[in-house]
């Protein structure tokens, strides 16, 4: 199976489309797609999906995935949805 980071070249996309699963039996990242193609991130967690405890799990997960600061990740559709987009900001990285 693929690495996520190694997917995409090393390069990090400005923004990841990721289907949520709380209450997972581990913490995991997965590489799918979508019916139309595009990329999805399937992010499992073993968090409970109440009071943002899943949402911040799933930003540490890809944050270690792309070895990021847990800062360059928001979430900005689908807070309280299973399915979100996410940006990536390059702003809190050193040149």
């Amino acid at each position: 199976m693929i690495n996520i980071i190694e997917f995409f070249n090393g390069e990090i996309p400005e923004q990841i489309k990721v289907r949520a699963t709380a209450g997972a039996s581990s913490n995991r990242l997965k590489l799918d797609y979508e019916e139309d193609g595009n990329i999805l991130i399937r992010a499992y967690v073993t968090t409970v999906a109440e009071h943002g405890k899943a949402n911040s799990a799933i930003i540490r997960l890809l944050a270690k995935e792309f070895r990021l600061p847990i800062k360059c990740f928001k979430i900005i559709h689908g807070a309280t949805s299973k399915d979100k987009v996410i940006s990536v900001s390059r702003i809190f990285l050193r040149p």
